[in-house]
Order: structure tokens, then sequence, then C-alpha cells
């Protein structure tokens, strides 16, 4: 299987983006420091939440930046990988719940 390829964040990247859109850029920034500043959950948790989350948004880029994040707040290689499986869990779990729509459809269509 090849390897995807995903251009790697840069600062031109970043600044481009500023400079199309200060306004908004500066409120994520700002929205995203409030999100992970220390609160009722610690840095570490907040890191390992968002490892699980960006495997099932499936955004590379968030899963490099909140793995590295997540290991310098402390977490462990086996709690991030408890939390993707968490993750994966939830996903898949949502497929089962989500049949309750399809089932629905057939027995009004008769087909059930």
């Amino acid at each position: 299987m090849a390897d995807l390829h995903f251009p790697q964040a840069t600062r031109a990247h970043a600044e481009r983006r500023h400079a199309l859109a200060p306004a908004a850029d500066d409120a994520f920034r700002a929205f995203s420091k409030a999100v992970f500043a220390e609160g009722a959950l610690d840095a570490r948790t907040k890191q390992i939440i968002a490892v699980a989350v960006a495997h099932v948004t499936q955004c590379p880029w968030c899963i490099e930046g909140h793995v590295k994040a997540a290991r310098r707040a402390g977490a462990t290689r086996e709690q991030i990988m408890e939390a993707i499986w968490v993750a994966a869990e939830m996903r898949a779990g949502a497929a089962v719940a989500h049949s309750v729509k399809t089932l629905e459809l057939l027995k009004e269509t008769g087909e059930e």
C-alpha cells in the first residue's frame, strides 16, 4: 500500500492563513489556547482526548500534533493507544446505533 502524502504544515502556511483571515485566525488561536488550558481536566488528559478525537476525525496533522503534545504532557504510549481504541469503539458503536435508521426504513418499505 502506498503511503499517502500530506504536505508538512509550515510557518509560511500559518502566516498566509492569518493574512487571509486575521480575525478568524486570532479567534481560533485564542479558542484553542482556552480549550487546552488547565482547568477541571489537566493538560495530559486533554491531549489524550485530542488524540482520540483526531483519530475519529482522521486528521493526520492533528494526530501528529496531539500525540506529540500528549507525550510532552506525560501521557504514556499505553494511554495513547488505549484512547485510540476507545475512539475506535465509539466510531463503530455509532455505526451500530445508526442501524436503527435502516431498520425503520426497511420496516416502512415492507422489507422487514
